[in-house]
């Protein structure tokens, strides 16, 4: 019985916890994807590096908050910085749908100008981001670190593995919560929602029912700005913020998005979470587990890993190959790609 408290305590802390946290990073990221792509129709792949941007803000901000004693402890000081990080956005995405967008938007374009549009969006941010912060890695959160310690929890139960949860976890997953609860609110019980889902639907139908096409684009923006920023600083937070990881992450959020169901943003938070266990269980060392549920004379000599963290984003590839060829249009029916 002991062996098997301890396999589901190592199970526990080496899968279940940071795929549950890296599975609400995603999830929020794919939302803002699913967003672009059900109302505005086209891929949006400058999405990443708009998260980068918004990461980067908070992060300034947060360095000039704690120059100024300012602070929220035990909680990062960051989570004071988000305003500032989602206005910044706000307006570089705004600024970005004026000088870019709209051209293509009134004209009619086909979707894969809109996609080779966004690339160039993408090259752009990207260069912004590195130019203003570098292209190191950046460490910014502070507080406590740990909700829960291995050596406290082992204290407690008496057992061999320790079980640690991080506050960044912690936080990630509530967060996520609030934000995904508080965005189904909007998109099914506001008025300026039910617009935007009708736009969605049918767009002809929706103008002629006197939508008006410019704020459903505004508002979108809005949101899309929300979620990129959170879900960038509770990245950043959980792990660390490097430029060219956000640009990285922009493959797992697609497979997301697509695997749930393109277009649709509940299909957007089950792709990130199969994603997320998918690499992670891919990625994991199995052998601390399977030494404690099998017997000694069967122990495993090797690690059981499947795969290497270093390849854990082919992970997503394959499911992503794998969905558009059986399944394109996602778990939940969303559009087909």
């Amino acid at each position: 019985m002991v062996d098997f408290l301890n396999a589901l305590v190592a199970l526990t802390n080496y899968i279940l916890v940071p795929a549950v946290a890296y599975g609400s990073q995603l999830a929020l990221g794919a939302l803002g994807i699913t967003l672009i792509y059900g109302i505005l129709r086209f891929s949006n792949f400058a999405h990443g590096d708009t998260m980068a941007f918004g990461t980067m803000v908070v992060i300034l901000t947060t360095w000039w908050f704690q120059d100024m004693g300012i602070s929220i402890a035990p909680l990062p000081t960051a989570l004071l910085a988000l305003p500032i990080g989602i206005i910044v956005t706000l307006a570089l995405l705004l600024g970005t749908d004026r000088v870019v967008y709209r051209f293509y938007r009134k004209a009619k374009a086909a979707p894969i100008i809109f996609v080779m549009a966004s690339l160039g969006v993408m090259f752009i941010t990207n260069g912004i981001v590195r130019f203003i912060i570098g292209p190191n890695e950046q460490r910014f959160a502070d507080g406590a670190r740990f909700i829960i310690k291995a050596r406290e929890f082992k204290h407690m139960t008496g057992l061999s593995e320790g079980l640690a949860i991080k506050v960044s976890q912690g936080i990630t997953v509530v967060t996520a919560v609030i934000v995904v609860v508080a965005l189904f609110w909007f998109l099914n019980r506001t008025r300026t929602g039910k617009s935007m889902r009708a736009f969605s639907d049918n767009e002809d139908l929706a103008l002629l029912s006197g939508i008006n096409p410019e704020r459903v684009v505004t508002v979108t923006w809005v949101l899309v700005a929300i979620l990129a920023t959170i879900a960038g600083t509770l990245y950043g937070l959980d792990k660390s913020y490097k430029p060219f990881t956000y640009f990285q992450l922009l493959l797992p959020m697609f497979a997301a998005a697509i695997v749930g169901g393109l277009g649709n943003p509940l299909g957007a938070i089950a792709g990130g979470f199969v994603i997320s266990f998918s690499e992670v269980g891919v990625t994991y060392a199995w052998k601390k587990v399977l030494v404690y549920l099998l017997p000694e004379q069967w122990a495993p000599d090797s690690l059981v890993q499947l795969m290497s963290t270093d390849y854990k984003f082919a992970v997503s590839f394959s499911i992503l190959v794998l969905v558009l060829l059986f399944r394109p249009t996602g778990i939940f029916k969303g559009q087909s790609v």
